[in-house]
């Protein structure tokens, strides 16, 4: 039942201690709010992170080549190891079933780029058509290379958003257009975007084009693989670590490679690395969590000394209570209440600010690894309402407190 009286007297004591309340309110609402803030940049890091994954496929396994530095079956260290098209080829043919999307890729090198009279300075890469859906390059006009265009080495080209952008701003559109590669004109058939402009300045032709007209032999710079999803991202790493190895067992038994040579063949997964940036990105959520918790702690321990002052304050008062009839749960609800209400109070105003700044100021944040800082607005009002029965258990002692007092004790109190 609504009490009138009940809340008159809070207010009244509230307003006799202004400077009192309004700290004690303080360290309760900056210890949410410290945890929303703290809660919200552990988001935005795993947002940041989940955003530089998307930039290629999740389940993606690259390799490239290095250099030797152990001695293995009489052959020194020292050498340079060259991938090719055999490798690519047996390799996709032994794990064809733990493979969903393959291509090799040269970087095509030495050359000269023009549109008309204007030299580009943009990079050369000959792929294969399923580059595409391992690079995650999405179309916005025309096509990707395909596998007819492999197979007639065709002179054709897919070019960036950011080419179409800078080079081509006084055409409708590209597609159709001619780009002169060291004298050879390539028609351009494609246009597509990346999730970072750097990815946009590059050209896609076929990797049989790039080997064949421009010296390339059967020599590819990488290879790149998408694995099948799964049910699970323990079982995604599973997968792409048991891949990964035998990938790598592979190709050093091809090039004759000690087992034990780090530095000869580079193996990189995607899946492997989200999890070790998962890994940190929890860790730090949970170090936020302690952080903003003992911030709260620290505020509730300020709520329950600030009851005790109060109960110490008016113990003649709760004398006089007590001896014109005031049960012992009408002395703890008047504690309590006052305890639920400032902790209340303060609790939601550091929320609301909280939340406020995380909306108004999130989504213009531009840090690396730093993505549209957020909490989840149901974890936050738990936590309020967490708070607001801390506060009650804070303000439950100094109330039972008051009502142990001995009424004679109470009166003489001065």
């Amino acid at each position: 039942m609504f009490d009138i009286e009940r809340w008159q007297e809070i207010f009244d004591t509230i307003r006799k201690n202004k400077l009192r309340t309004f700290l004690t309110g303080l360290s309760v609402a900056s210890g949410i709010f410290i945890l929303v803030i703290l809660l919200g940049f552990g988001q935005g890091l795993q947002n940041g992170i989940e955003q530089e994954f998307e930039q290629d496929a999740a389940t993606s396994v690259w390799v490239w080549p290095g250099v030797t530095s152990k001695e293995y079956k009489g052959l020194n260290p020292g050498r340079r190891i060259q991938l090719n098209n055999e490798n690519f080829e047996t390799s996709a043919v032994l794990l064809n079933d733990a493979i969903e999307y393959k291509s090799p890729r040269i970087f095509v090198r030495g050359i000269t780029v023009n549109y008309g009279k204007e030299a580009l300075i943009y990079g050369v890469q000959g792929v294969s058509a399923q580059f595409q859906f391992i690079e995650n390059c999405k179309m916005y006009e025309g096509r990707f290379v395909n596998h007819l265009d492999e197979m007639s080495t065709a002179k054709v080209a897919v070019i960036g958003k950011k080419i179409k952008t800078d080079v081509f701003n006084k055409v409708e559109s590209p597609i159709g257009e001619f780009i002169e590669i060291s004298g050879i004109p390539f028609k351009i058939i494609g246009v597509y975007g990346e999730y970072e402009d750097r990815e946009e300045e590059r050209i896609y032709i076929p990797i049989t084009t790039a080997q064949r007209v421009f010296n390339g032999g059967n020599r590819v710079n990488n290879i790149s693989y998408t694995l099948p999803p799964v049910d699970n991202f323990d079982q995604a790493v599973a997968q792409a670590v048991d891949f990964k190895n035998s990938l790598k067992t592979h190709l050093q038994q091809s090039h004759t490679i000690a087992p034990d040579d780090t530095s000869a063949l580079n193996v990189w997964s995607a899946m492997e690395e989200a999890k070790r940036y998962y890994s940190l990105t929890g860790n730090i959520k949970l170090f936020f969590w302690f952080v903003g918790i003992c911030t709260i702690i620290a505020g509730v321990v300020g709520v329950s000394n600030i009851m005790l002052i109060v109960v110490k304050e008016r113990t003649k008062e709760i004398g006089i209570r007590k001896a014109l009839g005031a049960k012992p749960w009408s002395i703890i609800g008047m504690i309590l209440h006052e305890a639920i209400f400032v902790t209340a109070i303060s609790g939601f105003t550091g929320l609301i600010f909280s939340m406020g700044i995380l909306e108004i100021l999130g989504p213009h944040i531009e840090v690396d690894y730093i993505v549209n800082p957020s909490v989840n607005f149901k974890v936050a009002i738990s936590t309020v309402f967490v708070l607001i029965f801390a506060g009650t258990v804070a303000g439950f002692f100094p109330a039972w407190r008051a009502a142990r007092i001995q009424t004679i004790e109470a009166l003489r109190d001065e």
